[in-house]
């Protein structure tokens, strides 16, 4: 037990570190859109985007050479490093006075992004196999950090500028890096050192598993559970705000509760992978990422069209016209009215209505199968706002069992490269969280649609599941049928 406590010491202390890491990789979110709004500082929209995107960039790439550091030297020195390195680029930012000033420093703080990494590989070599899949949920869960910015730097940004607007907010990233020290110090005298069993390997030998495919495989999963997830945190705000009118404090609110969910379900994910086996919740996984993104893709719409008319019955003249028939050498022909729609009738799905519109006049002759009245329907959706923010919330915590799921999968078929594929794994789905936003401007751009972020997610979880399918249908045909019973009973 005394070997399963110490395991769960290092636990505690790697969630711990990584969620302040985590806070500090989205810090720009909250501070830049402050220094703007303020005016303090007059950057373009261009400028904004880049100053987001930037820690996320840096903390994605360098993802994979910090995780061969953590396989080489052990996650203790290596985590204690970064901690009290990072924290060097915050106390420095308070000076930064241009754009390229505070972009390389945000680049360099951005390096506590690859903390995920680091935690993967040395949470990973101090638990058996059969706790791998709760212990790197556990650990996951720090993904929740991005709540804690949202939550607590507004507030912690007007009182600091409370008695002086200009320079105030200087005291956030001091106060950040304040705390990373501390986390830092508390590795230094806490954690234990270990690295995985085998030899140390050089560099070259540490990249053989690049060349697998299946590494790629996990990392495209990781680039819609993880990259998406990050890059949704950061696009629900405008999305809510421009689509439903809310407000800035409200639509945050919304963002935070995608966000939230999706970090803690995460060891919860773990559990799951560990009963079911990481294969099952994928399927699962990606299945519910289908159909909820098919189901976020209708947009607010109003479509007419043509609907049921009514023809003469005989040849004839018209007698007479009210607002619900037609009299034709008086024989009435009855009509559809346009009914007066309730303004305030909201409904979860499609409404319809068809109605028709006179197009003969009186004392007009008329053949028979002569158009009297031309139909017209008229199909709206309201898109209701509450069904979308649990939609979203939904997705959220599938991916976020989903991050869990992926991670499953790498100790299981790399137990002694885990640092190096998490850290390629990490990177291509950080890399999604830089390029998803960037992506999701584009196709708003050229469609006008706020939901086509959502076909985008579509198409790539329909691309993952039918790779994955593919894979498994392979694996199975390849292999011998007793392996067959084996691999679903393990996994």
């Amino acid at each position: 037990m005394s070997s399963l406590s110490q395991s769960h010491k290092i636990l505690f202390l790697n969630t711990l570190a990584f969620s302040i890491c985590f806070a500090c990789w989205t810090l720009n979110g909250v501070l830049v859109t402050f220094l703007v709004d303020k005016g303090i500082f007059n950057w373009t929209v261009v400028e904004v985007g880049w100053l987001l995107g930037i820690p996320i960039l840096s903390g994605s790439i360098f993802r994979l050479p910090i995780g061969i550091f953590t396989d080489k030297f052990g996650g203790k020195i290596v985590f204690s490093a970064l901690l009290l390195l990072c924290s060097i680029p915050l106390f420095m930012l308070p000076f930064a006075d241009t754009f390229w000033s505070f972009a390389v420093l945000s680049f360099l703080f951005g390096l506590v992004g690859t903390s995920f990494a680091v935690g993967i590989g040395y949470t990973s070599v101090w638990y058996p196999q059969n706790w791998q899949g709760r212990a790197l949920g556990i650990f996951g869960m720090g993904n929740a950090g991005a709540a804690i910015t949202t939550f607590v730097a507004p507030t912690l940004l007007n009182s600091f500028s409370k008695n002086d607007p200009i320079n105030g907010w200087k005291m956030l990233p001091i106060t950040y890096a304040i705390v990373l020290v501390i986390i830092g110090l508390i590795f230094i005298v806490f954690a234990k050192n270990k690295k995985p069993l085998g030899d140390s390997k050089n560099i070259k030998t540490l990249l053989t598993p690049l060349k697998s495919v299946r590494v790629w495989r996990f990392g495209a999963y990781y680039f819609l559970v993880f990259g998406c997830f990050v890059a949704y945190s950061q696009w629900l705000l405008p999305n809510f705000m421009n689509v439903y009118q809310t407000s800035l404090v409200m639509g945050g609110m919304f963002a935070t509760m995608f966000s939230l969910p999706s970090g803690v379900i995460r060891a919860f994910g773990g559990y799951l992978s560990d009963k079911y086996g990481a294969r099952k919740v994928m399927y699962w996984v990606l299945g519910s990422s289908i159909v909820i993104s098919f189901l976020l893709m209708f947009p607010k719409m109003e479509v007419f069209t043509t609907g049921p008319g009514v023809l003469a019955a005989k040849n004839g003249v018209v007698t007479e016209i009210s607002a619900t028939e037609i009299k034709i050498d008086g024989k009435a022909q009855k009509l559809n009215a346009k009914a007066v729609l309730d303004k305030e009738t909201t409904s979860m799905l499609p409404v319809r209505e068809s109605w028709q519109e006179i197009v003969v006049q009186q004392n007009q002759e008329v053949k028979k199968k002569e158009l009297l009245a031309k139909g017209i329907t008229q199909i709206k959706f309201e898109a209701n706002m509450w069904v979308y923010l649990v939609l979203v919330i939904l997705i959220g915590i599938s991916w976020g069992i989903g991050k869990a799921a992926v991670f499953k999968h790498i100790p299981e078929y790399f137990p002694n490269e885990v640092g190096v594929v998490g850290g390629m794994v990490g990177l291509i789905g950080g890399l999604g969280g830089f390029v998803g936003p960037i992506i999701f401007g584009y196709l708003l751009n050229s469609s006008g649609l706020w939901t086509s972020s959502w076909i985008f997610i579509f198409v790539i979880s329909v691309l993952c599941l039918l790779w994955m399918h593919r894979t498994i249908i392979k694996i199975l045909r390849v292999k011998s049928p007793s392996f067959t019973k084996d691999i679903e009973h393990n996994h």
